[in-house]
């Protein structure tokens, strides 16, 4: 097109060469487009007729070719016919000659892999002895195709032949042709762009490419758009000259009637920025200028030098005052909605009541009020539901723009008076908007001093929003202004309404957790250890830490067993919340009560893994979800006589050792199966250890985190356990917590550190005992004696009936080897093994009977007194209070146990019974 347009000397095609020019190219282009048209009609026509004029002919004359009914009748057809239809195809010249049986199953075809399979097309009409063509979409593609039948020598159609010619051969030829016809055509187009050349030059020189009646409607246009238009423009000469001005730049500009063809500089009125902007011909867009109450955006670029006009600058100007406007109050909706939603990102995230106050505050000051404080009822803050709606609330939060705020302080109790928004929004739920606190009567009227001090911030509008969730009123949040002039009106009343709304359902989610977590805390402290009991095999120290987010299942245990021995217990049922916390209280009663059996850790886990499976299934059976998911436990027995620690373990982490000498090593006892699994036996390890060892018992807690796996946390905690080996067992304790856990701990942790003590060598006294009668004498005597050592004296005539009636019970119904141990605790405990495992039973005995009443003087003499179990037999132990004037051992601290008060018996009244 410039090539044509440089020829027709031409600048627009509205001008009269342009025209006759566009004329004839245009019906040049209908002449040739029309002759394609139609030789491809024709062709197409032809093609066709002459495509199914030839296949049929191929067809006809295959089929009636000499041989072609014995090569049918061969045994393999195809390989006879099919160098003798690819022979034909190629001299006839058509894409495809097929043979096919009367089933249409194919003989021949130019692709192999086609025969044998079924012909593509209508087989019928050739049945019935027609000659029959169509167009299908066959192997070859688009296809022309003749079908005619093969007869036999009785007239009958015994095969057919089908002969064709893609579509796509017959179009070729047809395209041969287009390349003359088009041409034609660009010759017939050139030879109109040269004839109209020569007339274009004489027209372009006469009317400029316009003709009289299109110059008229443009200037009549160009008058009707520069006066109609809601913008002014301005066209200003190189010399700054005002060569024109529009209506609506003179209206926003009030320029004078006589403005155009005056100097800029001598225009009166006009603003200074404006000025100066169309005296320096600079480009500008859309630079705001004030002229008088009008904001104008203003555009100047330089005129085209090529475009017929003197070098110069043409202004755009346009009126934004009402776009300033509505764009302000569009920023505006959008800053609320933003505060909307940051408010709805940013508030009651900690389910703490206190924390989702101060949030309110924080996501509305600055943003929306210069000061909001929030008031709640006492009941919220300690998680319960306010009862009635009464006028006193707690000062919860406080945030503004200056620290030195001058309201009343978080933490005070205010007693609103009906009067004020606070009390009538707490009666009614309706939300308050003072827009001049000057004229608050019921504020002055709450605290007239506090009010000057708040006016004198230049505090002067306020908003009062009752906080409700649930039809529950659980307190106020205002919110005060002083650095916008303007008070609140009512469009930021319904934004404070929605920013308390959204609050208030996160202060009663936090209110309702709580509740709960104080509920599940409560039941969880009530269920733990409050002190560890007296005793002197150990010194132990335990921290327990809940977790931030609910009280969960961990548990610990010091448990005194007979023979001044000791248990440790530690254990973890899996989950949060009040059904964990029960379960825990249940497996803690469970093991105090099968330790009172004196049973071996493995037993005590087996016993404990039984209860836990029926807890489970009758819990599951009630309610499919509040089944124990799973409980671990690790149960320890210390003996301070022996120094020897057996343990056991369900599911738990092993317990880490600390030597006197600082190493720190973990217990290799067998993990076991979790509690409640069942179908495993649990497997008990034996430790001889030093004194001064200590032994750590833990639960998960202290050891897993998010952030790193078990190993790391056992590496870890045999560090920590190192470091500080020389503390006592307190400050150890301490120390790991702080060094281990981070500043809220996802889960509950316990830890139970204890210092393995031994019992002096002269506070024991054992002997063998021969399996005689007369040797329960020489026992007594030897009992006094150490007794007397000891300095309890007056304890050896209850000890001589006890060792009288236990030794010789031993000796008439147990079995040797029988063994007496004494033993100087902070009670004194004596103790008759045998061989036998038979149990005996205190019972009541009748006046006629001689025997029976044996145990029950042992029970009226010692303080308390039972049986324990061994691979070996059993052992028979009874304990006496020691007296108070007398000082228990050294490493021993505590009071000593006080003897119960019980019947006088004299040694006469002693009788041998089982």
């Amino acid at each position: 097109m410039g090539i044509l347009s440089r020829l027709l000397g031409t600048r627009s095609p509205r001008s009269v060469a342009g025209q006759v020019f566009l004329l004839q190219v245009a019906l040049v282009v209908l002449l040739v487009t029309g002759a394609v048209v139609a030789q491809v009609l024709q062709s197409q026509r032809a093609d066709s007729a002459e495509a199914k004029r030839r296949s049929i002919a191929v067809a006809q004359t295959f089929a009636h070719s000499p041989g072609i009914l014995s090569a049918l009748r061969a045994p393999e057809p195809s390989k006879v016919l099919q160098p003798l239809t690819e022979a034909g195809r190629q001299s006839a010249g058509v894409d495809f000659i097929v043979v096919m049986d009367t089933h249409g199953i194919r003989y021949t075809h130019p692709q192999p892999d086609r025969i044998g399979k079924r012909f593509v097309g209508q087989i019928e009409p050739s049945l019935a002895g027609r000659v029959y063509t169509e167009s299908v979409h066959g192997p070859l593609g688009h296809e022309v195709q003749a079908t005619v039948p093969v007869r036999g020598s009785e007239g009958t159609v015994v095969a057919l032949v089908s002969a064709g010619l893609k579509v796509k051969t017959i179009t070729s030829h047809m395209e041969r042709q287009l390349p003359l016809i088009l041409g034609a055509g660009a010759a017939g187009l050139a030879a109109a762009t040269a004839g109209t050349a020569l007339v274009s030059r004489r027209l372009r020189r006469q009317t400029h490419n316009l003709g009289p009646s299109e110059m008229t409607r443009m200037y009549e246009h160009h008058d009707a758009v520069l006066h109609s238009v809601r913008e002014g423009l301005l066209i200003v000469s190189a010399d700054g000259r005002l060569l024109l001005a529009n209506d609506e730049a003179v209206r926003l500009l009030d320029l004078p009637p006589d403005a155009e063809g005056s100097p800029v500089t001598e225009l009166t009125g006009l603003p200074r920025g404006i000025r100066e902007l169309l005296t320096s011909g600079r480009t500008a867009t859309d630079e705001v200028h004030l002229a008088g109450e009008r904001l104008l955006a203003v555009n100047q670029r330089p005129t085209a030098r090529d475009g017929g006009c003197p070098d110069g600058t043409v202004v755009a100007l346009r009126d934004s005052t009402e776009l300033r406007a509505l764009s302000g109050r569009a920023e505006m909706a959008r800053e609320r909605l933003k505060l909307l939603y940051d408010a709805g990102l940013g508030i009651g995230d900690s389910l703490d009541v206190t924390r989702t106050a101060e949030e309110l505050t924080q996501i509305a000051v600055p943003r929306f009020a210069d000061y909001v404080t929030v008031d709640l009822v006492d009941a919220v803050l300690q998680g319960e539901e306010p009862m009635g709606a009464g006028t006193g609330l707690r000062r919860t939060a406080v945030k503004g723009i200056r620290e030195d705020h001058p309201f009343y302080d978080v933490g005070s109790l205010i007693d609103f008076v009906p009067s004020t928004p606070h009390a009538r929004g707490m009666g009614t739920g309706r939300s308050e908007l003072v827009p001049d606190l000057a004229a608050a009567t019921g504020l002055h009227l709450q605290d007239a001093e506090q009010m000057r001090m708040i006016e004198a911030r230049g505090i002067h509008s306020m908003i009062s929003v009752p906080i409700q969730a649930r039809g529950i009123m659980l307190g106020v949040a205002a919110f005060w202004r002083c650095r916008k002039p303007e008070p609140f009106d009512e469009e930021e009343l319904y934004l404070a309404e929605e920013l308390v709304a959204r609050a208030a359902l996160s202060i009663d989610n936090a209110r309702r957790f709580t509740h709960e977590h104080t509920l599940a805390v409560a039941l969880q402290r009530s269920l733990l250890p409050r002190a560890l009991p007296e005793q002197s095999a150990l010194e132990v120290a335990f921290r327990y830490l809940p977790a931030q987010s609910g009280v969960s299942g961990d548990w610990f245990d010091v448990i005194p067993l007979p023979g001044g021995r000791v248990a440790l217990v530690v254990g973890d049922v899996v989950g949060h919340g009040l059904h964990a916390a029960a379960t825990m209280g249940r497996l803690r009663t469970a093991v105090h009560n099968f330790s009172t059996l004196d049973l071996p850790p493995d037993e005590l886990l087996s016993r404990l893994d039984d209860l836990v499976g029926r807890i489970d299934q009758d819990e599951s059976d009630a309610d499919r979800d509040s089944g124990v998911i799973g409980a671990t436990c690790l149960y320890a027995v210390y003996n301070p006589v022996e120094r020897r620690c057996t343990m056991a373990r369900a599911g738990h982490l092993a317990p880490a050792l600390v030597g006197p000498d600082g190493d720190v090593t973990f217990a290799d006892v067998p993990a076991g199966l979790p509690l409640g699994l069942g179908g495993m036996p649990y497997q008990t390890v034996e430790l001889d250890l030093a004194e001064g060892t200590r032994l750590v018992l833990y639960t998960d807690g202290l050891i897993e985190d998010r952030s790193r796996d078990l190993g790391v946390g056992m590496d870890m905690l045999r560090e920590a356990l190192a470091r500080h080996r020389d503390r006592s067992p307190d400050e150890h304790c301490q120390a790991v917590v702080e060094e281990l856990l981070p500043e809220r701990p996802k889960d509950d942790v316990a830890v139970l550190i204890a210092r393995t003590l031994a019992t002096p060598a002269d506070r024991v006294a054992d002997w063998d005992v021969p399996c005689d009668p007369a040797a329960v004498a020489g026992m007594r005597a030897a009992a006094a004696r150490k007794l007397d050592e000891w300095g309890l004296s007056e304890l050896s005539f209850g000890m001589e009936l006890v060792l009288s009636e236990l030794i010789t019970n031993a000796i008439r119904h147990g079995s040797p080897p029988i063994h007496v141990r004494l033993l100087f605790d902070r009670t004194v405990i004596c103790e008759v093994s045998d061989g036998s495992s038979t149990s005996p039973h205190l019972r009541y005995a009748t006046t006629t009977e001689e025997g029976g009443r044996g145990l029950f003087l042992v029970s009226q003499v010692a303080d308390h007194w039972g049986t324990r179990y061994t691979p070996q037999g059993k052992v028979i132990w009874a304990e006496q209070a020691v007296p108070t004037h007398t000082a228990p051992p050294a490493q021993r601290a505590g009071p000593p146990t006080q003897r119960k008060p019980g019947h006088s018996v004299h040694e006469a009244d002693v009788q041998t019974a089982w």
